[in-house]
């Protein structure tokens, strides 16, 4: 019986939501409890990988921020190039909105914490992080509602995050890279055009494809631009066309081999390394720290402000326009569950910021936009829609 539970369970789409919220409460609830160091000496300890003279030296913390999340910005890297291709942002009209409403939502929120961090070149380095969806998250609190909700919503809500996603791993290439060295940026270069000439002479084995990935992945990192970019890079080459039409591609293969992966190991355990938040010595005017209060405001109200503003201005100018089956009101439900920051907002903070007590502030923030922004999402789409 427990275990037809557990398989009922991984089935439901909002499966991989509750998840990521277990594992965050979790996070909490050790960084708050008698197991404090030892979390704390877990998430430090080192792993290295020496050969001859290359080594890799990084504690556990970092081989999951930097080598774990890889795979997941592979996975994201699929979605991206499969949608954008074949699925539901392979045309026009079908690309317009949800690109303009995931320009709106990222741009508002930037704003409002520039603004409330002007002056302060530190803090200002975090700028990013309001702007991101955390796709697992928003699905997952549409998705409790079941029936209730369009499918055309469910899509335009994926198309969002998804060009959101894209436009996040832009800004982390761009603005989120330390010092160069050139001798791995050519190493990465000659691997990328290995896969180049991989995918260009329609070669479908898989293993080739991951081996030049996982070397790429290491020059990526020694090259000072986030490893992350690796596994976006490699998934623009894998084929997303079969040779046999009545066989899926080598694309569709993948991703649906390390979905679950993703979903049900990997954001869980990333979720638990990054949300630890210590409420010990906290004080409330914490909350009017200009992080937290620029993240707390951009996720919850940037966000929703973003969407809704340049939606309507996009409808105006007749470059995009709402699904006939969406209303404005399930649309401003829509727009406050992108202000679930989460995942990729805590990604972006560990980026933007090393010192701890930035950290704290990044988390807390993170934390309670994303929980304001769920509960009223979710409610604003369960009493604007009908069973």
């Amino acid at each position: 019986m427990p275990i037809e539970i557990i398989k009922k369970f991984f089935k439901l789409k909002s499966a991989a939501g509750i998840l990521l919220l277990v594992s965050a409460i979790a996070a909490i609830f050790v960084e708050n409890s008698f197991l404090s160091d030892s979390y704390s000496k877990f998430l430090h300890f080192s792993i290295n990988i020496k050969i001859s003279n290359f080594a890799i030296e990084k504690d556990l913390h970092h081989w999951i921020n930097d080598g774990l999340m890889a795979i997941f910005f592979l996975l994201v890297g699929l979605e991206i190039k499969r949608e954008l291709l074949q699925g539901h942002l392979s045309t026009r009209e079908q690309f317009s909105l949800p690109a303009v409403a995931a320009i709106g939502g990222i741009t508002i929120p930037a704003i409002i914490y520039i603004s409330l961090n002007f002056g302060n070149e530190v803090t200002t380095n975090g700028w990013a992080i309001p702007t991101a969806t955390d796709i697992a998250f928003a699905l997952g609190v549409v998705t409790l509602l079941g029936n209730r909700v369009p499918i055309s919503l469910k899509v335009t809500l994926v198309a969002i995050a998804i060009i959101d996603d894209l436009m996040a791993i832009i800004i982390i290439a761009a603005f989120y890279t330390s010092d160069l060295s050139i001798n791995y940026l050519i190493l990465a270069f000659i691997s990328t055009s290995i896969l180049f000439i991989l995918n260009n002479r329609k070669i479908n084995k898989l293993s080739l494809y991951i081996i030049v990935g996982i070397l790429l992945w290491v020059f990526v990192l020694k090259s000072g631009i986030h490893a992350s970019i690796a596994g976006v890079l490699l998934a623009q080459f894998i084929p997303i066309n079969s040779k046999d039409s009545s066989s899926p591609s080598l694309l569709y293969k993948l991703e649906h081999s390390i979905e679950p992966w993703v979903n049900f190991i990997i954001l869980p355990i990333f979720a638990f390394a990054n949300a630890g938040v210590s409420f010990s010595g906290m004080k409330l005017n914490l909350l009017w720290d200009p992080v937290t209060l620029g993240i707390i405001l951009g996720l919850f109200f940037g966000k929703q402000i973003g969407v809704m503003l340049f939606t309507y201005l996009g409808t105006i100018l007749k470059i995009c326009k709402l699904p006939s089956d969406i209303s404005w009101s399930q649309y401003y439900g829509l727009s406050l569950v992108t202000g679930i920051g989460f995942t990729m907002s805590l990604f972006i903070g560990s980026l933007a910021f090393i010192e701890p007590e930035y950290q704290t502030s990044v988390r807390l923030g993170v934390l309670i936009a994303s929980l304001l922004a769920g509960t009223f999402g979710y409610l604003t789409l369960r009493f604007t829609t009908k069973s």
